[in-house]
């Protein structure tokens, strides 16, 4: 005899199929060699083939049957209970993870957000979704005195929000799966005082792309590596920090040199890794006479991207520092 719970959980294994799979919308197609990871959805492995011929996909799934339906897509098949088990995969391993309403059947849902960031490379993204327990169809079922989620976990927006940037994602974005309610319901809603913030009442759906880092770091990142990174980190330190200072700025520029850095790049990377900026210009300024031409370049690239007044009139008057100093 099937349990009633067996048939809960079989409907909600099924639900993803039900709705477009639409987490694809946050992939460019292209010819790159990614590491893409799907999570029980097989479903979208057909069309990643078809966006990314060069891709290596990886699949996990407990239910072994599914797999035969995936046979000539050149996917490794892992057989694996994500909820119970490790993924059988290196640390920092794919450019994309993909699942579907990952986190609903989870009992510790953070634990599971935590430990698909670990396996996300530096740059990598987690494509997912959730059902809004907000939706206009959930409220009419606790209004009528019912709540059919017995075994699953549903979530509003900020709340999910929240868990991802405690799992170690830098930029989250939601895109809105609606399915709205007919004007009648919509107004009674909001007279009972259920705010309807982004249209949240009428979101059956929120689609989830969760980057471990900022576009601008993901950008940076991608352009050397993370020794590289590192090291040029520990330079810029240590220079803001007047750490022998002198000798330091000429490491710097040595490595600087020898990595192939570029004045925007540089620029770009002390604005998110430097926090007393003023005082690491200055100190670049002091220190390498030979250097003030590509100091100036960088002066330049800081004050195009600067996006407060404040850093703005900080890097403005850096460079007029700069300019007495080359005109001097």
């Amino acid at each position: 005899m099937v349990s009633e719970f067996e048939i809960f959980a079989g409907e909600a294994k099924a639900l993803p199929e039900k709705i477009k799979p639409e987490l694809l919308q946050f992939m460019q197609p292209g010819e790159l060699p990614l590491k893409i990871l799907v999570v029980e959805d097989l479903v979208y492995l057909p069309r990643l083939r078809q966006m990314f011929p060069c891709a290596e996909l990886y699949a996990v799934t407990a239910d072994s049957d599914a797999v035969l339906d995936y046979q000539d897509l050149g996917v490794d098949f892992q057989l694996v209970n994500y909820l119970a088990e490790r993924l059988p995969y290196e640390q920092e391993f794919f450019d994309y993870i993909i699942s579907d309403l990952t986190l609903e059947q989870a009992g510790n849902p953070q634990d599971i957000a935590a430990g698909f960031s670990g396996y996300l490379k530096e740059t990598g993204t987690l494509l997912t979704s959730f059902r809004n327990i907000r939706h206009y169809s959930q409220l009419e079922d606790l209004r009528d005195g019912h709540y059919y989620n017995v075994v699953a976990r549903l979530f509003a927006r900020e709340e999910f929000e929240r868990l991802l940037y405690a799992s170690y994602y830098k930029m989250v974005y939601m895109e809105p799966q609606k399915r709205p309610a007919d004007d009648r319901t919509l107004q009674q809603l909001l007279e009972a005082g259920f705010a309807n913030d982004r249209d949240d009442i009428n979101t059956e759906f929120w689609l989830v792309r969760a980057d471990r880092s900022m576009p601008e770091m993901a950008l940076l990142k991608s352009m050397y590596t993370k020794e590289i990174r590192r090291q040029f980190s520990t330079y810029l330190h240590r220079i803001e920090y007047d750490v022998d200072a002198g000798r330091q700025c000429r490491l710097f520029w040595q490595f600087y040199q020898q990595q192939g850095f570029f004045a925007d790049y540089a620029a770009a990377f002390i604005k998110q890794a430097v926090f007393h900026q003023e005082r690491f210009y200055r100190q670049l300024m002091e220190y390498s006479p030979e250097e003030l031409a590509e100091t100036g370049l960088m002066l330049q690239g800081a004050l195009n991207n600067a996006t407060t007044a404040e850093e703005t009139e900080m890097l403005q008057g850096l460079w007029q520092e700069w300019q007495v100093k080359q005109n001097g």
